[in-house]
């Protein structure tokens, strides 16, 4: 990997400051766990609400309509900015044989899964999957955000989800795979930026290696947002993760949705801590874990019913839960696994896993899923075509 990405863009003294920042974070993810439970207890929530409260005061370019898309202007070259972009990244840190992806990057985990629709939720949610009470099989990846793959300690304290779900009847809106429905989620309840063109922002960003450098250019928000909800975490098992962009459900209705993990999961103790944890801490966790029990997340879905407050075409804002709440209308059923082999974790190299991999029930809305609909495909197939390891629609059946 070249540790020196992005010097020949970016000034030695910037790269200097960011480095001092990024060590600043690295020192407060050791001490984390002793302050984060009495701060999410009496101060997340309330802050978070003040942070929503701003963003929704900032002028924005478009107008939200209920259920409607508004495409950006320039849109389509803003997506190829950040096609271009993050390709180079990719370019710049792996060589052949040894591309990762260029986000929701290191591998903690690919398990299997049940989805069990539930037989008593409301006709209204019954669309695409969840519109009979049946089982899906399931591949879950979990994943860290991105762009790299460092020790788990030194992330930026964001988990990401990928559900497959297959033996998916219907068609799909995307014809490289047949069987499968995909969701994707992070572990916290908005998106890094709100649009495609800060999104550009960011990438370009992160190609000079000053990501951090983000925020403080206009998205101070934004970046308090993912301070409120990133943190330590403890294990991939135990964190909710929020879609935190809006999908058809139905004809009509706009849903986002999320994963929560049951009650009475409890919480994992990192090791070693305030000294360094093993570097794939997180997957060793799950791995004790899934040796010992099963795990069960709860899908929930919230529906739009107010435009300003649940828009479609603005990712940094939360959908309230008092306008919409979280509706569970499937149990993800995770059971008692060895998933850890390299073989198995080899294996997630081989998946695409890709919003647009949906039936029109569920098309994914908003800029942000529509670019990642040349985004995913032009990385994945980066990546797979540099490592020679083709894409394969999974069964299920897939033995290691």
């Amino acid at each position: 990997m070249n540790a020196g990405y992005g010097q020949d863009k970016a000034s030695p003294l910037a790269l200097a400051v960011h480095r001092f920042f990024v060590s600043l974070l690295h020192l407060e993810r050791r001490i984390d766990p002793f302050i984060r439970p009495p701060f999410d207890s009496l101060l997340r929530e309330p802050l978070t609400r003040l942070v929503q409260a701003l963003i929704l005061l900032q002028k924005h370019e478009i107008t939200e309509v209920l259920g409607q898309e508004t495409p950006l202007a320039g849109e389509a070259a803003l997506v190829e900015t950040i096609v271009a972009e993050m390709a180079a990244f990719m370019r710049s840190q792996y060589r052949p044989g040894h591309f990762e992806r260029g986000g929701n990057t290191k591998t903690h985990g690919i398990v299997r899964a049940q989805l069990v629709v539930r037989d008593d939720i409301p006709a209204e949610f019954r669309q695409g999957v969840f519109a009979l009470a049946r089982s899906y099989p399931v591949w879950v990846r979990f994943a860290g955000p991105g762009p790299l793959s460092p020790a788990d300690i030194d992330d930026v304290g964001v988990l990401s989800i990928g559900v497959k779900l297959m033996a998916v009847p219907g068609p799909k809106l995307l014809d490289d795979e047949r069987w499968t429905q995909d969701f994707t989620g992070i572990s916290t309840p908005v998106f890094t930026t709100p649009d495609v063109r800060a999104n550009a922002a960011l990438q370009a960003m992160v190609l000079r290696g000053t990501p951090l450098y983000y925020f403080l250019k206009g998205r101070l928000l934004d970046g308090l947002m993912q301070g409120l909800w990133s943190r330590t975490q403890t294990s991939p098992l135990e964190s909710a993760y929020w879609g935190c962009v809006p999908y058809r459900l139905g004809e009509q209705a706009v849903m986002q949705y999320s994963f929560r993990p049951r009650a009475g999961m409890g919480i994992s103790r990192v090791p070693r801590l305030p000294r360094r944890p093993p570097d794939n801490y997180l997957r060793e966790a799950m791995a004790a874990t899934l040796k010992a029990r099963d795990i069960e997340f709860d899908l929930c879905v919230q529906i739009q019913t107010d435009a300003r407050r649940m828009p479609i075409e603005n990712a940094s804002v939360r959908w309230p839960e008092r306008l919409s709440p979280p509706l569970p209308v499937a149990t993800l059923r995770i059971p008692r696994q060895t998933f850890d082999s390299p073989q198995q974790l080899a294996f997630a190299g081989r998946l695409s896993i890709n919003p647009w991999h949906c039936l029109a029930e569920h098309r994914p809305l908003g800029n942000q899923n529509r670019a990642r609909l040349r985004i995913y495909q032009e990385l994945s197939q980066l990546r797979q075509g540099m490592n020679r390891t083709p894409h394969v629609e999974p069964t299920g059946d897939e033995v290691f």
